[in-house]
């Protein structure tokens, strides 16, 4: 009797589903179908695991040779020395069918993998244009107050302006063009998979690999965001002039606009490898309750975009109004644990 054999009857012996064997040990079900199916082998701590929980030697595992006593096998969900159950009451209605997989080929991981790393660097440099946009309308503005440009308001204005329209412009293009092409593995991140022989041991390689370098972005990233309010402070010590404050707003995106790059960069990637392997945001059960909030979300960062360029171009101060998004932002997080109670409560 082969491995693959001896964790199925083990399991079943013990009234266990693949989803609890699995949550038992540390891994996802997809391992244990895998491993149940002769598609892959399980390493050596999980047969320790393995060997722990059932209460068999390793040898009893890994040995073709040894057979398991025939012992009588529990239905799924009932565990050792459990009372039967009575067989529940039906009202001759069939049961529900399990959730489709989708299978994902190695090739498909691989691609989308690859364009998700490419994406990434791109899509992150548009997120960080559009926060970089304003600067130059500040500047200017600024500039033309203190008397050191020969412009007028209105060309100080303009100038700015076009250049944070052209900035803007060239990010959405850039999200426009990745969300086309990545638009073909959209069901990896939204629908239940089943990947091929292979591809979950090649992702977790590759996460294992990643990690320090996620680590050191998400790090950069966030001291870059909570540092990035000193600069006004020191204008605030140093000089309390129009053109300081404006400066050290300047200085301000800028260290922003870098540290959500990194971050955005990052994650991306990282949510890549996330999403096949099925953990995190991309489980099963989030990817159920995301598919429900999206619209929600759509609506809301359309209003949040809607209130900044109505309140921008109404008042003229996008020196200002850039705070819209730090607070929408927190409100954003705000929301969806709102939308997971009410998921979870359903």
């Amino acid at each position: 009797m082969i491995l693959a054999e001896k964790i199925t009857l083990l399991r079943k012996r013990n009234g266990w589903s693949q989803e609890e064997l699995a949550e038992k040990i540390g891994v996802s079900r997809q391992a244990i179908s895998k491993w149940e199916s002769a598609q892959s082998t399980p390493d050596l701590n999980r047969v320790l695991a393995l060997a722990k929980l059932f209460e068999v030697s390793t040898d009893t595992l890994l040995k073709d040779e040894v057979e398991l006593d025939e012992l009588p096998i529990l239905p799924e969900g009932q565990e050792k020395g459990a009372v039967p159950d009575m067989p529940p009451f039906t009202d001759g209605r069939k049961a529900p069918e399990p959730e489709p997989l989708r299978p994902v080929s190695m090739e498909e991981a691989y691609g989308f993998l690859q364009l998700k790393a490419v994406s990434s660097g791109q899509i992150a440099i548009g997120v960080m244009l559009c926060i970089l946009s304003p600067i130059l309308l500040i500047l200017l503005s600024a500039a033309q107050e203190a008397g050191l440009l020969p412009f007028t308001e209105n060309q100080a204005g303009g100038i700015g302006l076009l250049v944070l329209m052209l900035l803007v412009g060239t990010a959405v293009g850039i999200f426009v063009y990745y969300g086309m092409k990545l638009s073909a593995y959209e069901y990896i991140g939204k629908e239940a998979i089943e990947t091929a022989y292979g591809v979950d041991g090649m992702v977790r390689e590759r996460k294992e690999r990643y990690g320090a370098q996620h680590m050191r972005y998400m790090i950069i990233g966030i001291l870059l965001c909570v540092l990035s309010c000193v600069p006004i402070f020191v204008a605030l010590i140093v000089n309390e002039s129009d053109l300081a404050m404006a400066i050290s707003v300047c200085v301000l995106l800028a260290m922003v606009a870098v540290g959500v790059m990194l971050i955005v960069r990052t994650s991306i990637i990282m949510d890549a490898m996330n999403a096949l392997l099925e953990e995190g945001e991309y489980s099963r059960e989030n990817k159920r309750e995301s598919g429900r909030s999206e619209t929600v979300m759509g609506i809301y960062w359309a209003l949040a975009t809607a209130i900044y360029l109505t309140v921008s171009f109404l008042t003229g101060r996008w020196d200002i109004t850039w705070i819209v998004w730090p607070i929408a932002g927190v409100c954003c997080g705000v929301l969806a644990a709102v939308l997971r109670m009410l998921h979870a409560r359903e």
